[in-house]
């Protein structure tokens, strides 16, 4: 990873990209800075993922609520002001929103799993 100077980031002036879910709809600005990936990720109302994902990731609700189902048959209902964290490979987890939420996820190089 490489050093990151100081900087701010006006999320009005990053495009949103769409990804269809399973059902619903997410919708993604995304900084990447090397190793690094920052996004701001709305899910639509009666979003499932399409995938399960076993990417490590910071996720923080910032409005709204959502669940993160593991592959385990857990449900973790993440509501506005609390946060997830896992490394690469060590779940198998996907989202779902029954009303729409966003969330703030970081997830890079940094979350790699090690032996």
């Amino acid at each position: 990873m490489s050093n990151i100077p100081f900087q701010t980031i006006d999320w009005t002036s990053i495009e949103k990209t769409e990804h269809k879910g399973e059902t619903g709809i997410a919708y993604w600005q995304t900084v990447q800075l090397g190793g690094l990936r920052i996004r701001l990720v709305e899910y639509s109302r009666g979003y499932l993922a399409d995938h399960w994902c076993q990417k490590g990731h910071i996720v923080h609700c910032l409005d709204g609520e959502f669940i993160s189902e593991l592959s385990t048959g857990e449900k973790i209902n993440l509501m506005k002001g609390e946060t997830y964290v896992v490394s690469d490979e060590l779940s198998s987890h996907r989202s779902v929103s029954e009303n729409g939420v966003k969330l703030l996820i970081v997830d890079g190089d940094f979350l790699k799993k090690t032996v």
